[in-house]
């Protein structure tokens, strides 16, 4: 899956072998029994090219790491457990791609710090309609009277 994902294009058998090969020594037959089983547990999709096939990756490599960790983490039997003990084991780099990632999903606001305290209209003893939805009439008229 590596090679698949990592020119993440429709990829051949030949194309797959000649890269492994500049690592090891792996015969013919060997990848394409592996792309053959990837493809029969839903991995990689594959269409006819000649006499052979290209295979493409389902998913991408993110997807999948994600759905492992989703996998192991819903397993727990206490999963707040498993993700303080998780976070624990990350390094700063990976704690802050958290982070990111959490901004991403839930928007900016969700890491923001609190706002600071301001006062209230009710603790200044002005009235806000701003939160209520209301609407003023002229100046000098009361929202809940307005003839007043």
């Amino acid at each position: 899956m590596t090679r698949v994902w990592k020119w993440n294009r429709p990829v051949t058998v030949r194309e797959v072998l000649e890269d492994l090969q500049q690592e090891r020594s792996i015969a013919y037959t060997t990848v394409m029994t592996v792309l053959d089983n990837l493809h029969q547990k839903g991995w990689v999709r594959r269409e006819a090219e000649g006499r052979a096939y290209r295979y493409e990756a389902v998913s991408t490599r993110a997807a999948y790491a994600a759905a492992l960790m989703n996998e192991a983490w819903s397993q727990s039997d206490n999963p707040a457990a498993a993700l303080v003990a998780f976070f624990g084991m990350m390094s700063e780099e990976q704690r802050q791609s958290l982070t990111d990632a959490v901004r991403i999903v839930q928007g900016p606001e969700a890491l923001a710090p609190p706002a600071p305290d301001v006062e209230t209209p009710a603790e200044t003893g002005a009235e806000s309609t701003e939160s209520s939805g209301e609407t003023r009439g002229t100046p000098g008229q009361s929202p809940d009277h307005p003839g007043r």
